[in-house]
């Protein structure tokens, strides 16, 4: 585990609050040159506008920034027309659109909201057989069929194709699931929350196993990072809390020495201030060290 070689990427995290101006922040966020912008997928939520509708809307009032959920909450989301959602924004938006996917959480409110409650297991098996489906239904065949015990598909008609090579992304942390995103997905999306820099070798080690044991490269798995944290003037009070070369130090370091590429801003503080630093003075100084250091 080090330095994958991959292409630094950058984007931002949008709560999708239906008081704050979403759609405005995410006009912010391409103006500023981001690359990316996740919502998160809390349905049963009462405070946030849907996830998908938002990602639409965001698609349709903005020019180049790609759109992402980060992530679905697959129980509340069937696959089969999840893939077709998926597809459908990737098209109407001219190939902008990817594809974060959970395997759930908070199940007392996805029971509530008429999901069902699973096991830790179920859940993972869930997410494999969902996988296997949205590539089916990606694939523009017809006549698909796949008998899962979650899941089925029988004799469906898929449409329409994505735009682009459109990409899964597992945001996960248990053994089985890395193993699942190193043998099937495009990328691993944690959160430095509850993937601190600390386990990252570990963590990565699962995966990249995985991926050497199904035929691929470890380094053909995008490596994307929640980062949650406060750009200040003044002096660091801990990790991602601290100046602008605090950052630029912390995220080359989780670049160069810890195999992440695509970092995710999730701000703490002002919103917008904190974007227009992170994207005017954060990322331009990490792909230069990144660059340097990589000779």
């Amino acid at each position: 585990m080090g330095d994958y070689g991959r292409p630094l990427e950058f984007g931002y995290f949008l709560v999708p609050n239906a008081s704050d101006p979403l759609l405005d922040t995410a006009r912010t966020a391409d103006r500023l040159g981001l690359d990316l912008v996740g919502v998160q997928d809390h349905p049963y939520q009462r405070r946030y506008v849907d996830t998908w509708t938002l990602l639409s809307m965001i698609a349709a009032t903005t020019e180049r920034i790609r759109v992402f959920p980060d992530v679905v909450s697959l129980p509340l989301r069937p696959p089969a027309v999840l893939a077709k959602a998926a597809a459908s924004l990737d098209v109407l938006s001219g190939g902008r659109a990817e594809l974060g996917l959970g395997a759930g959480a908070f199940w007392d409110a996805i029971e509530a909201y008429g999901g069902p409650r699973r096991s830790p297991k179920e859940a993972i098996d869930a997410l494999e057989e969902a996988v296997t489906v949205i590539r089916k239904v990606w694939s523009g065949e017809r006549g698909l069929r796949f008998d899962g015990e979650h899941y089925r598909l029988k004799g469906a008609h898929a449409g329409p194709v994505p735009a682009h090579r459109m990409e899964i992304w597992l945001g996960v942390g248990g053994p089985r699931a890395l193993a699942l995103a190193g043998r099937a997905a495009d990328g691993w999306l944690p959160s430095a929350t509850w993937a601190t820099p600390d386990r990252l070798p570990e963590l990565h080690a699962r995966i990249d196993a995985a991926a050497t044991d199904a035929g691929r490269k470890p380094s053909d798995i995008r490596r994307l990072y929640n980062v949650n944290g406060a750009i200040t003037v003044g002096p660091s009070e801990g990790f991602l809390n601290g100046p602008v070369e605090q950052w630029t130090d912390e995220l080359t370091d989780l670049a160069v020495g810890s195999g992440m590429d695509t970092f995710i801003l999730w701000p703490e503080g002002d919103q917008d201030t904190q974007m227009r630093r992170f994207a005017e003075e954060v990322v331009p100084a990490v792909r230069e060290r990144v660059a340097e250091e990589r000779g």
